[in-house]
Parts: C-alpha cells; structure tokens; sequence
C-alpha cells in the first residue's frame, strides 16, 4: 500500500539519490535539507512497503505554487506513485494557493500526459530552458 507524507530528515539520502538519478542538473542534500523547515516548501515523499519510492517538491509566493520536481524511483514508475504526489500536494496547496505551475522537458511524454490527465494546461514554452541535452521546457499551469 501507497502512503504519502511529509519528507523528514531520514529521508533526504534517498531523494538527493534519487534526484541526482532522473535529473542532469540535480538539487544538492543541502537544498532539500534547507526546505523542511520552510512554511513555503512543501516536500512529500510516497513511500511503499515502508521504503520511499518517490518525492515531489513545490514551493509557494504569493499564492501560486511551482512545482520544483517530481522524480519516481524507475521500478516504481508506472504505479501511480506520481499521480499520488501530485494529489496530496494540490490537498495540501489548497487554500493556500491560487494555481500551480511546472516545467517539463518537452520530450518527456509519459509525464505531459500525467500532467494533463490531471487538469494541467499548456501555457507557454521556455526556449533552451533545460540543459544536458538542451531542450525546450512546456509550462504547464492548474488552477485550485
């Protein structure tokens, strides 16, 4: 069974691995460590059979939220795992936020259609936003 909660200090090895895994330019230890104890971060990990499998990180300004990174643990993708972050963070930016942005690698297809599946709208492109390789980001936008 899938449960998602609060990330905690004991998990921060996992999701710097995890990140430096899916990621070309990844986020440090240090980075995630300094959002726990932010009110406007908010960082879930989905955990299964008591081991993590994913995490989702979003931080909010001004009542709209963006979405930082979604990252699933490849034997775990495909499982839901994704769409249950993205669930619990738009419950818990609720009431707090306006909308939600993120950007994604136009070339990743599995994760456009989970985004649009889930309400996500296409507004925009940013032009060379990724690097390693170089490539366009789709910006994408919910309203809650």
């Amino acid at each position: 069974m899938m449960q998602i909660r609060r990330a905690e200090r004991g998990d921060l090895a996992f999701i710097a691995a995890l990140e430096k895994e899916t990621f070309s330019l990844p986020q440090s230890e240090a980075a995630f460590a300094d959002m726990l104890g932010k009110e406007d971060r908010i960082l879930l990990v989905a955990e299964q059979h008591g081991a993590p499998i994913g995490y989702v990180c979003a931080y909010t300004v001004c009542r709209e939220s963006d979405i930082l990174t979604v990252a699933v643990a490849p034997a775990a993708r495909r499982c839901g795992a994704g769409r249950a972050l993205l669930e619990a963070l738009i419950e818990v930016l609720t009431g707090d936020s306006d909308a939600i942005f993120l950007e994604v690698r136009q070339s990743n297809v599995p994760a456009r259609a989970l985004y649009a599946s889930m309400g996500f709208c296409e507004v925009g492109v940013r032009r060379g936003y990724y690097q390693h390789p170089k490539e366009d980001a789709v910006l994408y936008k919910k309203e809650i």
